[in-house]
């Protein structure tokens, strides 16, 4: 079982750079919004607490339009001046009484996986699948961490990575 005991995750000598100039962005989605709620100000809580420069949030109306989300975004802004950085894609998903639950996380896993795979930046998988709301709310803290929080961490990381690659190799 995925506990917080067992992960060096929260251990930031693992190298975060320079977040000052980074642009991250949250694209979360409309439903068990009490959850996501609390998923993204534990997200916003890091950081901020690592003076990210810029985050902006996307909503969209589930996990299944996240990656759509995500495309569409790195889209429009790849243009911009402040490009993103890395994307968080945060969303719960809670088992029901049909295999949709099984179609939706599929979708979404496999969206994501893609969008690490074709993006210049990488999307970091915030989104809890869980059987029940109570697994949800403990995935908010305790023993199996802050999704929210961790999810940010690793977006902070991944940055960090990406900065010391174009450092180290001109």
């Amino acid at each position: 079982m995925a506990e917080v005991s067992n992960s060096n995750l929260y251990d930031i000598n693992a190298g975060i750079l320079n977040a000052q100039d980074a642009c991250v962005v949250i694209v979360r989605t409309e439903w068990n919004a009490a959850i996501i709620d609390e998923l993204e100000a534990g997200c916003r809580r890091i950081l901020s607490a690592h003076q990210t420069a810029s985050v902006t949030t996307l909503t969209v109306p589930g996990a299944f339009e996240i990656p759509f989300g995500i495309k569409a975004y790195w889209e429009s802004a790849k243009y911009w001046n402040h490009r993103p950085c890395a994307f968080i894609a945060l969303a719960c998903v809670i088992q029901g009484d049909t295999p949709h639950f099984d179609y939706v996380c599929r979708a979404v896993t496999d969206g994501v996986v893609q969008l690490n795979l074709t993006l210049p930046v990488p999307t970091i998988f915030g989104v809890l699948t869980v059987l029940n709301d109570q697994q949800a709310r403990d995935r908010l803290g305790g023993s199996h961490g802050h999704k929210g929080e961790e999810a940010a961490l690793s977006a902070l990381k991944m940055i960090a990575l990406q900065q010391s690659m174009r450092v180290n190799h001109p």
